[in-house]
């Protein structure tokens, strides 16, 4: 399991799991619910690519959003397994 800490939004944390490349469970620690719980359902299966893609950009306040903030945790997990 996987903890990014958010910047800029309700939430305080995103925990995820990725295997081979599909995000496999995602959680939001605060925030709204009923949005943090469905874009984490929606995200589950999803390629890591696909999922930063399609989030990356989505914006609520302070520049930022949840949804963005995944994308921002993914790529930054996509960094460090190219490392």
């Amino acid at each position: 399991m996987n903890t990014y800490k958010t910047h800029g939004t309700c939430s305080r944390a995103i925990e995820y799991e990725v295997e081979n490349g599909i995000v496999k469970s995602c959680h939001f620690v605060g925030g709204c619910a009923g949005n943090t719980q469905g874009v984490a359902a929606l995200v589950v299966g999803m390629p890591v690519e696909e999922a930063i893609r399609r989030l990356r950009g989505i914006q609520c306040r302070n520049g930022t959003s949840c949804p963005d903030q995944l994308a921002s945790a993914l790529a930054e997990y996509q960094a460090m397994q190219a490392d």
